[in-house]
């Protein structure tokens, strides 16, 4: 995993910094001060994590993840309790508390590691695998088996804490698989990301505005870092 660090404390960003160091499967990009230094280093590249400090000076850390295109893992690092209900808007993957622990840092990286991780990594208790096949299919392990299912049928994925649920027009697939590996395995021409615990098909989107989308009689919430992908998007098959 690449990742950055945005923190205005030196202190603190040297913590973390050590902290990381001591972990293997992270690589660290940048050290930003503030977020107009992150913003920079994320257009020449793009990470799978950042450490977030929210009270920085110009740009705050929340108004800085609105400005984001796509999202990243996020670890909020910060001094403030305050803010720990409003930052689970922006789906964060953790939320640290300064001073923070090598033990507590090093639970925030598990969370985010989890969910990047191919699901037969020894990192992972999951050992269902997908295969992609060009005709049109993907196999999937479930109960023990390869189940073929059919890009056509699958009308929605939801990523529950453990597991993802595929469903299509004919049944429910329950897999152990990881939200973001299955993503990377659905062609992006036919399937979109719409939140951080849905994945829907194009083919079978009966309606949407700025914050939802129904999909056969289930309304599914756009996150908020995927609203702006979302919606253009969509928009683009509109007359």
């Amino acid at each position: 995993m690449k990742c950055i660090i945005v923190e205005d404390e030196p202190l603190a960003a040297k913590v973390i910094e050590k902290y990381l160091s001591e972990i293997d499967g992270i690589h660290l990009i940048a050290k930003c001060a503030n977020a107009v230094e992150a913003f920079n280093v994320l257009k020449k590249e793009k990470v799978d994590l950042i450490f977030l400090d929210i009270k920085m000076p110009k740009i705050s850390g929340f108004d800085f993840l609105r400005s984001l295109n796509y999202q990243p893992k996020v670890i909020i690092t910060t001094a403030y309790r305050d803010y720990a209900l409003e930052s689970y808007e922006y789906e964060i993957t953790d939320y640290l508390l300064k001073p923070i622990s090598f033990e507590r840092f090093l639970k925030a990286i598990n969370k985010a590691m989890k969910s990047e991780l191919p699901v037969n990594s020894t990192a992972d208790k999951s050992t269902g695998t997908v295969s992609e096949d060009a005709n049109g299919f993907i196999f999937v392990k479930s109960e023990k088996k390869m189940i073929k299912v059919w890009l056509k049928e699958i009308v929605y994925v939801e990523g529950l804490k453990d597991y993802v649920r595929i469903i299509t027009t004919k049944e429910n697939i329950i897999c152990d698989l990881s939200l973001n590996y299955l993503e990377k395995k659905l062609p992006v021409k036919k399937f979109i990301r719409i939140h951080r615990s849905y994945i829907v098909s194009l083919e079978h989107i009966k309606s949407y505005t700025p914050t939802e989308i129904q999909i056969q009689n289930k309304y599914l919430p756009i996150g908020r870092f995927y609203k702006r992908s979302v919606i253009n998007i969509l928009s683009e098959g509109t007359l």
